[in-house]
């Protein structure tokens, strides 16, 4: 079964609109290319508007748990502070797909 990676930011209303130009043409593709991701999609809660939402597809868990602990990650880190420090906080989780109904 399928699992994710997930990134939850929560983002100033200041930065919002740069935040997500910058998510949308650069971050997103460029980490989508680097996990070597099945896919990734992200969005704003409609409930809380400063909050993003990012999900990367894996194969498995192993796999979203692997790019987790990796040295890619931490470069895409890294490179996020660069933009975003001080104006986001994030966080990040795994989990794997139990059950799927269609």
């Amino acid at each position: 079964m399928p699992a994710y990676l997930i990134v939850r930011a929560e983002v100033e209303e200041d930065s919002r609109e740069a935040f997500d130009i910058w998510y949308e043409n650069e971050h997103l593709p460029d980490a989508y290319r680097d996990f070597k991701a099945v896919s990734a999609m992200r969005g704003w809660s409609d409930v809380d508007p400063g909050v993003h939402l990012a999900f990367y597809e894996f194969p498995d868990l192993a796999a979203a748990n692997a790019i987790l602990a990796s040295d890619t990650i931490k470069e895409f880190i890294k490179e996020f502070d660069v933009h975003w420090e001080g104006k986001v906080t994030r966080s990040r989780e795994t989990f794997a797909v139990t059950q799927v109904i269609k």
